[in-house]
């Protein structure tokens, strides 16, 4: 593998965004331009140059082409509420005359896929332009043709979640029924990257697909499959675009408009029609249900390692009913700050559960333990260890310790029996001289039995939580100041005799 000096727009889009930390991660050095520079520099690695522009404005995109010799063209204008088509073709002509002014040697676009023909969608007689366009640059051209991508968080795989795991009885119109060809976000990924050294002697159309050709319907059903779901499916003869749109608007993340351009993109079969992909390149891309049980996993991975602080209000209190979302995840996400080192606070943490409680309202811990006995579950009969610390995979009444990382973060999975999956995590970090100490209650909802599961216990979490917080807080101030990083009592008898003891 080569390294390039590469230009990447569309870095702060699905795509763009997942293929910068590859390239940056190869060794490669990367240009950025965004039309909000401030929102991509604080996610970007350290060493991407983020360049503001629009390109829109030739001018304003002249300052990121200096040194480099490839650049991917991720763009498009989809979200534009009139006019999407001649603000592509603008920008692709900006691009490709400074493309050939500074003389590139590659230019990579990723387009869609379908047959050229006049009965094409505007959205991909649009993106077939833009790559007639850009080949008309005289630069060397690589343009990728795709269709469904299959990733958490792409366009298609949300819509594809919100809509089975929202309505367990659907009404499919017929372009539910067409058949398309989708590609696992890892591999498009891996498409993109390997086209940086793919000979050519000119430019070409690629067209690049997962192994399996299915509709979104079989995209659903395989989504239910995997998510222990049951739905019925029932197929209509009417629904038009228009229609089908406005009611993607109103049960998925989908604006309504950027669904109308996606309902009528897949009015005609999305399928590879040749198999170039497979002679010029060193992928074999996986099928559907590899690629959604990938994305599933990649979303847990994800999701574990963002850090909750980072886009939640600094007060920690949630806005609205029913907490924060985080994909198709409910949130309920608090923080306090203490004047004590991250050793104290960690130290009352790790005191959780068992005999010694759940610092407010144990009551009704114990309570939601009887309930969940009741239903089979393990209720709250497994305590705690008494004699050791906790470690990851203990028991910790009906949760599992799922992660242990001294002196920062303890993070709970519910055993317990639930219609998702429910996750309790307590982070303390060091701030200006004490600590911030962060609740996250997480809950992964199954169907709409899940949801209306955390809508009718959420008044009681609110109530729990907000106390619970506080509580350690409170417990934290109240540890003696001498020595607050030594070793926690494994229970509150323990403690007061230690007390007793000295």
């Amino acid at each position: 593998m080569n390294k390039h000096h590469i230009l990447l727009t569309g870095a702060t889009g699905y795509v763009g965004g997942r293929l910068l930390k590859v390239l940056e991660a190869q060794g490669h050095t990367v240009h950025c331009i965004a039309r909000k520079p401030a929102y991509l520099t604080s996610r970007a690695p350290a060493a991407t140059r983020v360049f503001g522009g629009d390109v829109l404005d030739k001018e304003s995109l002249k300052p990121a082409f200096e040194g480099v010799d490839t650049a991917y063209y991720l763009i498009h204008s989809m979200g534009a509420a009139r006019g999407f088509e001649d603000q592509e073709k603008r920008g692709a002509r900006n691009f490709a005359e400074l493309a050939r002014e500074f003389g590139l040697k590659r230019i990579i676009y990723l387009g869609g896929l379908g047959k050229e023909g006049k009965d094409l969608s505007p959205h991909l007689r649009s993106r077939h332009g833009v790559g007639r366009i850009l080949r008309e640059s005289g630069v060397q051209m690589l343009e990728l043709r795709a269709s469904v991508v299959i990733g958490s968080g792409s366009l298609s795989f949300e819509m594809i979640r919100a809509l089975t795991e929202r309505l367990p009885i659907m009404v499919l119109p017929r372009w539910v029924s067409v058949l398309t060809q989708p590609i696992g976000i890892q591999d498009l990924v891996e498409y993109l990257v390997q086209s940086l050294d793919i000979p050519l002697s000119q430019s070409i159309v690629v067209e690049i697909g997962g192994a399996d050709q299915l509709s979104y319907r079989e995209l659903m059903e395989e989504y239910a499959r995997q998510r222990g779901l049951k739905r019925l499916m029932i197929p209509v003869p009417v629904l038009t675009p228009r229609l089908s749109s406005l009611w993607l608007g109103l049960v998925t993340p989908v604006y309504a408009r950027v669904g109308r351009k996606l309902v009528e993109s897949l009015r005609h079969p999305t399928i590879v029609s040749n198999h170039l992909a497979l002679e010029l390149f060193d992928l074999r891309p996986r099928g559907a249900t590899e690629a959604i049980h990938a994305a599933l996993e990649n979303e847990d991975r994800e999701f574990g390692e963002t850090r909750w602080s980072d886009s939640l209000s600094a007060a920690g209190t949630p806005t609205g009913f029913g907490g924060y979302r985080f994909g198709h995840r409910l949130i309920d996400h608090r923080e306090i700050r203490v004047e004590a080192p991250p050793e104290a606070a960690f130290q009352v943490m790790e005191r959780i559960g068992g005999k010694n409680g759940w610092f407010a309202y144990n009551f009704l811990w114990q309570l939601r333990g009887i309930l969940d006995l009741l239903v089979g579950g393990v209720g709250m009969r497994r305590g705690r260890p008494e004699t050791r610390e906790l470690r990851g995979g203990d028991t910790l009444d009906f949760f599992r310790v799922e992660s242990f990382e001294r002196p920062r973060r303890i993070r709970l999975l519910a055993e317990m029996k639930l219609p998702g999956r429910a996750w309790l995590e307590l982070v303390v970090e060091p701030d200006r001289g004490g600590s911030v100490i962060r609740q996250t209650a997480i809950y992964d909802p199954i169907g709409i039995s899940g949801r209306l599961y955390w809508y009718c216990v959420y008044p009681f979490h609110a109530l729990v939580f907000r106390a619970m917080i506080k509580s350690i807080a409170k417990r934290v101030m109240e540890l003696p100041k001498s020595d607050p990083s030594g070793p926690a009592p494994h229970s509150e008898k323990e403690s007061k005799k230690q007390k007793s003891k000295t």
